[in-house]
Protein backbone atom coordinates (compact mmCIF):
# COMPACT_ATOMS: atom_id res chain seq x y z
CA UNK A 1 0.00 0.00 0.00
CA UNK A 2 1.13 3.60 -0.71
CA UNK A 3 1.93 6.10 1.91
CA UNK A 4 -0.85 7.52 3.51
CA UNK A 5 -1.42 11.24 3.69
CA UNK A 6 -4.27 14.02 5.13
CA UNK A 7 -4.80 16.52 3.12
CA UNK A 8 -6.44 19.65 4.78
CA UNK A 9 -7.85 22.70 3.19
CA UNK A 10 -11.15 24.06 3.50
CA UNK A 11 -11.26 24.97 -0.90
CA UNK A 12 -12.60 21.79 -1.83
CA UNK A 13 -11.12 22.35 -5.24
CA UNK A 14 -7.94 22.57 -4.09
CA UNK A 15 -8.42 19.53 -1.39
CA UNK A 16 -9.62 17.74 -4.96
CA UNK A 17 -6.68 18.60 -7.36
CA UNK A 18 -3.92 17.38 -4.63
CA UNK A 19 -6.35 14.07 -3.86
CA UNK A 20 -6.33 13.12 -7.68
CA UNK A 21 -2.78 14.09 -8.47
CA UNK A 22 -1.55 12.46 -5.30
CA UNK A 23 -3.47 9.31 -5.97
CA UNK A 24 -2.27 9.29 -9.14
CA UNK A 25 1.15 8.67 -7.83
CA UNK A 26 -0.20 5.81 -5.18
CA UNK A 27 -0.54 7.81 -2.46
CA UNK A 28 -3.78 6.43 -0.13
CA UNK A 29 -5.09 10.21 0.33
CA UNK A 30 -7.49 11.04 3.27
CA UNK A 31 -8.98 14.81 3.56
CA UNK A 32 -10.68 17.08 5.70
CA UNK A 33 -12.00 20.42 5.56
CA UNK A 34 -11.64 22.58 8.72
CA UNK A 35 -9.58 22.29 11.74
CA UNK A 36 -11.66 20.01 14.00
CA UNK A 37 -12.27 17.25 11.51
CA UNK A 38 -8.46 17.56 11.05
CA UNK A 39 -7.44 17.08 14.31
CA UNK A 40 -9.69 14.67 15.10
CA UNK A 41 -8.72 12.62 12.12
CA UNK A 42 -4.73 12.85 12.94
CA UNK A 43 -5.36 11.83 16.49
CA UNK A 44 -7.32 8.77 15.33
CA UNK A 45 -5.27 7.60 12.18
CA UNK A 46 -2.13 7.06 11.54
CA UNK A 47 -0.80 9.53 8.37
CA UNK A 48 2.68 9.62 7.11
CA UNK A 49 2.23 12.92 6.52
CA UNK A 50 -0.02 16.24 6.53
CA UNK A 51 -0.38 18.56 4.13
CA UNK A 52 -2.05 21.36 6.31
CA UNK A 53 -3.64 25.12 5.92
CA UNK A 54 -3.06 28.04 7.68
CA UNK A 55 -6.38 29.43 7.05
CA UNK A 56 -9.36 26.82 8.11
CA UNK A 57 -12.48 27.73 9.90
CA UNK A 58 -13.05 26.60 13.44
CA UNK A 59 -9.52 25.99 14.72
CA UNK A 60 -6.62 27.16 12.57
CA UNK A 61 -4.17 25.35 10.64
CA UNK A 62 -1.49 26.75 13.49
CA UNK A 63 -3.82 25.46 16.09
CA UNK A 64 -4.06 22.37 14.40
CA UNK A 65 -0.28 21.65 14.50
CA UNK A 66 0.31 23.03 18.00
CA UNK A 67 -1.83 20.48 19.51
CA UNK A 68 -0.83 17.30 16.94
CA UNK A 69 2.86 18.21 18.06
CA UNK A 70 1.80 17.75 21.63
CA UNK A 71 1.81 13.94 20.99
CA UNK A 72 3.02 13.23 17.70
CA UNK A 73 6.09 13.91 15.28
CA UNK A 74 4.08 13.04 11.89
CA UNK A 75 5.84 15.34 9.09
CA UNK A 76 3.57 18.02 8.79
CA UNK A 77 4.01 20.27 4.82
CA UNK A 78 1.93 24.13 6.03
CA UNK A 79 0.26 25.77 2.81
CA UNK A 80 0.64 29.30 3.61
CA UNK A 81 -1.18 32.45 1.80
CA UNK A 82 1.69 33.93 -0.81
CA UNK A 83 4.72 36.23 0.78
CA UNK A 84 3.10 35.70 4.61
CA UNK A 85 6.09 35.40 6.14
CA UNK A 86 4.30 35.52 9.33
CA UNK A 87 2.98 32.71 8.69
CA UNK A 88 5.75 30.69 7.50
CA UNK A 89 8.04 31.53 10.71
CA UNK A 90 4.87 30.39 12.98
CA UNK A 91 5.00 27.31 11.16
CA UNK A 92 8.29 26.60 11.61
CA UNK A 93 8.20 27.70 15.15
CA UNK A 94 5.60 25.72 15.70
CA UNK A 95 7.33 22.37 14.30
CA UNK A 96 5.70 22.40 10.96
CA UNK A 97 8.41 20.14 8.65
CA UNK A 98 8.17 22.50 5.40
CA UNK A 99 6.06 24.59 4.08
CA UNK A 100 4.34 26.13 0.18
CA UNK A 101 2.94 28.89 -0.62
CA UNK A 102 -0.29 29.55 -2.65
CA UNK A 103 -0.78 29.63 -5.74
CA UNK A 104 1.80 26.36 -6.03
CA UNK A 105 2.42 23.91 -8.56
CA UNK A 106 1.53 20.53 -7.90
CA UNK A 107 4.84 19.44 -8.87
CA UNK A 108 6.50 21.24 -6.56
CA UNK A 109 3.94 19.65 -3.82
CA UNK A 110 4.73 16.41 -4.77
CA UNK A 111 8.62 16.97 -4.82
CA UNK A 112 7.99 18.55 -1.03
CA UNK A 113 6.12 15.47 -0.10
CA UNK A 114 8.87 12.77 -1.54
CA UNK A 115 11.69 14.76 -0.05
CA UNK A 116 9.94 14.83 3.45
CA UNK A 117 8.93 10.83 3.13
CA UNK A 118 12.41 10.17 2.01
CA UNK A 119 14.21 12.06 5.07
CA UNK A 120 11.53 10.23 7.27
CA UNK A 121 11.34 6.65 5.73
CA UNK A 122 14.41 5.60 7.14
CA UNK A 123 13.97 2.14 8.98
CA UNK A 124 13.19 2.23 12.83
CA UNK A 125 13.84 -1.33 14.21
CA UNK A 126 17.23 -1.54 14.16
CA UNK A 127 18.99 -1.79 17.23
CA UNK A 128 21.21 1.36 18.17
CA UNK A 129 23.71 -0.56 18.93
CA UNK A 130 24.00 -1.60 15.13
CA UNK A 131 23.97 1.89 13.59
CA UNK A 132 26.40 4.61 13.27
CA UNK A 133 26.33 7.22 15.57
CA UNK A 134 27.80 10.56 16.17
CA UNK A 135 28.23 11.75 19.69
CA UNK A 136 29.47 14.69 21.18
CA UNK A 137 30.26 14.99 24.82
CA UNK A 138 26.23 14.33 26.08
CA UNK A 139 25.00 14.53 22.41
CA UNK A 140 24.02 11.27 20.67
CA UNK A 141 22.77 11.40 17.55
CA UNK A 142 21.85 7.92 15.31
CA UNK A 143 20.86 8.55 11.55
CA UNK A 144 19.38 5.40 10.40
CA UNK A 145 16.22 5.75 13.24
CA UNK A 146 17.21 9.57 13.38
CA UNK A 147 17.30 9.60 16.86
CA UNK A 148 19.19 12.05 19.14
CA UNK A 149 19.63 11.63 22.93
CA UNK A 150 20.82 13.76 25.89
CA UNK A 151 22.39 11.61 28.15
CA UNK A 152 19.82 8.82 28.22
CA UNK A 153 17.04 10.98 27.32
CA UNK A 154 15.31 11.17 24.05
CA UNK A 155 15.28 14.30 22.30
CA UNK A 156 12.18 14.67 19.77
CA UNK A 157 13.22 16.82 16.56
CA UNK A 158 11.29 17.79 13.46
CA UNK A 159 12.60 16.28 10.55
CA UNK A 160 14.50 19.76 9.62
CA UNK A 161 15.86 20.38 13.18
CA UNK A 162 17.31 16.58 12.96
CA UNK A 163 19.13 17.22 9.42
CA UNK A 164 20.43 20.78 10.57
CA UNK A 165 21.86 18.94 13.93
CA UNK A 166 23.14 16.11 11.43
CA UNK A 167 24.96 18.74 9.19
CA UNK A 168 26.21 20.26 12.28
CA UNK A 169 27.54 17.11 14.13
CA UNK A 170 29.30 15.81 10.85
CA UNK A 171 30.92 19.02 10.62
CA UNK A 172 32.84 20.66 14.13
CA UNK A 173 34.08 23.55 13.93
CA UNK A 174 33.26 24.77 10.73
CA UNK A 175 31.22 28.07 10.35
CA UNK A 176 28.32 28.42 7.74
CA UNK A 177 26.73 31.44 6.56
CA UNK A 178 22.91 31.02 6.82
CA UNK A 179 22.78 31.05 3.16
CA UNK A 180 24.94 28.35 3.12
CA UNK A 181 23.23 26.26 5.44
CA UNK A 182 19.86 26.80 3.19
CA UNK A 183 21.59 25.52 0.24
CA UNK A 184 23.20 22.66 2.32
CA UNK A 185 20.03 21.55 4.32
CA UNK A 186 17.01 22.55 2.89
CA UNK A 187 18.41 22.64 -0.77
CA UNK A 188 19.52 24.78 -3.78
CA UNK A 189 16.03 25.28 -5.09
CA UNK A 190 14.17 25.81 -1.34
CA UNK A 191 12.56 29.39 -1.12
CA UNK A 192 13.05 30.50 2.64
CA UNK A 193 15.32 33.14 3.91
CA UNK A 194 17.49 33.85 6.37
CA UNK A 195 14.96 33.51 8.99
CA UNK A 196 14.15 30.15 8.59
CA UNK A 197 17.56 29.38 9.39
CA UNK A 198 17.65 31.18 12.96
CA UNK A 199 14.45 29.64 14.23
CA UNK A 200 15.82 26.20 13.40
CA UNK A 201 19.15 26.96 15.44
CA UNK A 202 16.84 28.65 17.75
CA UNK A 203 14.55 25.64 18.51
CA UNK A 204 17.34 23.35 18.65
CA UNK A 205 19.48 25.00 20.96
CA UNK A 206 15.93 24.98 23.02
CA UNK A 207 15.65 21.46 23.09
CA UNK A 208 19.80 20.17 23.52
CA UNK A 209 21.28 23.43 25.13
CA UNK A 210 20.98 23.30 28.88
CA UNK A 211 20.59 26.58 28.92
CA UNK A 212 19.68 28.22 25.34
CA UNK A 213 20.51 31.57 26.02
CA UNK A 214 24.51 30.20 26.81
CA UNK A 215 24.67 27.74 24.14
CA UNK A 216 27.43 25.24 24.43
CA UNK A 217 27.01 23.18 21.17
CA UNK A 218 25.70 25.43 18.40
CA UNK A 219 27.58 28.66 18.29
CA UNK A 220 27.31 31.91 16.57
CA UNK A 221 29.90 33.39 14.74
CA UNK A 222 28.65 36.83 14.98
CA UNK A 223 28.99 38.80 11.82
CA UNK A 224 28.82 35.37 10.00
CA UNK A 225 26.56 32.39 10.61
CA UNK A 226 26.35 29.19 12.79
CA UNK A 227 29.01 26.61 13.93
CA UNK A 228 28.95 23.71 16.32
CA UNK A 229 31.67 22.67 18.85
CA UNK A 230 32.83 19.70 20.42
CA UNK A 231 34.62 21.10 22.85
CA UNK A 232 33.52 22.06 26.19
Amino acid sequence: MGKKILVVDDEKLIVKGLKFSLEQDQYQVDTAFDGETALEMAMAEFYDLIILDVMLPGKDGMEVLRQIRETSMVPILMLTAKDDDMDKILGLEYGADDYITKPFNILEVKARIKAILRRNGHAAGHRQAEQEMIRVKQLSLYPESRQVFMADREIILTAKEFDLLEHFMRNPNKVYSRDNLLSLVWGYDYPGDERTVDVHVRRLREKIEEISSEPQYILTKWGIGYYFTPIN
